[in-house]
């Protein structure tokens, strides 16, 4: 089956706005449950009963988001797993980011959920912890999906309340993007990893004055979770202590009014200007609309950002002590608890994450390779700006932090929030101190629902 064309292009998380998305995806993900063991009986009464010669035919649904090089990447690599198990086909569905988790949970509690599906640590904890997830642990203890080379700490980023609800399919870290090109223009040096954040602002505001106004130096990534989760690290600390925020109503201050500092220099554009960029879509980040030197992003989207601009970019860490930066698993694949071939599903993940042929035809379009070896396949094989994203992450590594553990239920609306409330201040209609506050309440109450 041909798989259905996006609606606009995507790569990174689609749970970046709006309680109505988590809400749906709470409501699908519920009634899925509830209608799980029914669905159970009746398969085991009919005819789509799972059977046990290993050549019959088996079609495999999977769904995924993500723009038009993912879906080529992807489909390729499914058919050179069909090449090599003719019996086994797949039924393939993609779409952007936007309304992803959306379709998943309607199609969950529809009964149609895929066999595997494309899920990042925004949405894993929801899916895992209401049973919906097929738990791989006996299939990793078996090695029937061999996690040997794939990095321990991508792997335990995986895993729920002791169950492996998802396979890693790359690694991933933050990255600050900078426009190069303006730079030389300008004459002003690149920033660098390791810079304060402090330094940074400062750098920014040469930037906005030699550019005469025309170009802000930096984002303002005051509603950034990521920027936030980074900073935090760096005095540490972590977003989440457990179910509630890890932060103080003094540390969000604090961080609130770092950029409104920035704003007042005209280091960082003013709110309708950050406002557009806020909610993480490629083509409206401010390094490729020429409206700001940097942005903030994951580093695995440079080649996305630079497809997006005539100006070379470059990627340094988030600044600060880069140990606050973490390796990130950036997407994982689970399957369907209620998936009629479970094994075969597990075979395909098996084969995604661990075969070097799949591995480079997959790229690093979901972050480096999990798998050590088949990365170091890869590696060769990049050029340009996915070279650099890849160098860049494989330079920083040895000064990774300890990764935090899978972001807890309500981390969707945490992020929804913290949008909500920083852009409050941005615009003037809240002090940095009652944001704080008001974000704590809100973001807390919706960890412990």
């Amino acid at each position: 089956m041909k798989p259905t064309a996006p609606l606009a292009v995507g790569a990174h998380s689609p749970l970046h706005n709006g309680s109505a998305s988590r809400r749906t995806l709470l409501r699908g993900i519920a009634a899925a449950a509830l209608a799980a063991p029914a669905a159970a009986v009746l398969a085991a009464c009919g005819d789509d009963k799972p059977s046990n010669d290993p050549n019959a035919p088996v079609e495999l649904s999977i769904f995924w988001w993500g723009g038009d090089a993912r879906a080529k990447m992807t489909e390729d690599a499914l058919a050179l797993y069909t090449a090599k198990h003719p019996n086994v086909t797949f039924k393939k569905t993609w779409q952007a980011n936007a309304g992803y988790y959306d379709k998943l949970a309607t199609l969950t509690a529809g009964g149609n959920a895929p066999d595997i599906f494309q899920i990042d640590d925004g949405a894993l904890s929801e899916y895992a912890e209401r049973n919906q997830t097929l738990d791989l642990s006996k299939y990793a203890d078996s090695n029937k999906l061999d996690k040997s080379k794939i990095l321990p700490g991508l792997w335990q980023a995986g895993v729920v309340e002791g169950k492996a609800a998802g396979v890693p399919m790359g690694e991933n870290t933050p990255g600050m993007i900078y426009d190069k090109g303006l730079l030389k223009t300008l004459g002003l040096p690149e920033p660098t990893t390791g810079m304060t954040w402090d330094a940074l602002i400062a750098w920014a505001a040469q930037v906005t004055s030699k550019s005469g106004g025309k170009v802000f130096g930096t984002m303002d990534p005051s509603a950034d979770y990521k920027a936030l989760w980074v900073w935090l690290r760096q005095q540490g600390k972590q977003l989440y202590d457990g179910k509630k925020v890890g932060a103080s109503a003094e540390d969000l201050t604090k961080w609130f009014d770092l950029w409104k500092g920035a704003r007042d220099t005209k280091a960082a554009p003013p709110a309708d200007v950050i406002h557009g960029a806020n909610a993480g879509a490629v083509a409206n980040q401010l390094v490729v609309t020429g409206k700001a030197a940097t942005s903030f992003m994951w580093a695995n989207q440079l080649p996305e950002l630079q497809k997006a601009t005539k100006s070379e970019l470059g990627v340094v860490a988030y600044p600060g002590d880069p140990s606050g930066q973490w390796a990130r698993a950036a997407l994982y694949f689970s399957i369907y608890k209620g998936s009629k071939h479970a094994d075969v599903a597990v075979d395909v993940l098996n084969f995604l994450v661990n075969d070097v042929e799949a591995g480079k035809v997959l790229g690093t379009d979901r972050g480096l390779n999990a798998n050590t070896d088949v990365r170091t396949a890869v590696a060769s094989t990049l050029k340009d700006a996915a070279a650099t994203a890849a160098q860049f992450e494989t330079d920083l590594a040895s000064k990774f932090g300890q990764p935090p553990t899978v972001p807890p239920k309500g981390h969707v609306k945490v992020r929804s929030l913290l949008i909500t409330y920083a852009e409050n201040v941005q615009y003037g209609k809240a002090t940095s101190a009652a944001a704080a506050d008001a974000f704590l309440k809100e973001a807390n109450a919706a960890l412990a629902g």
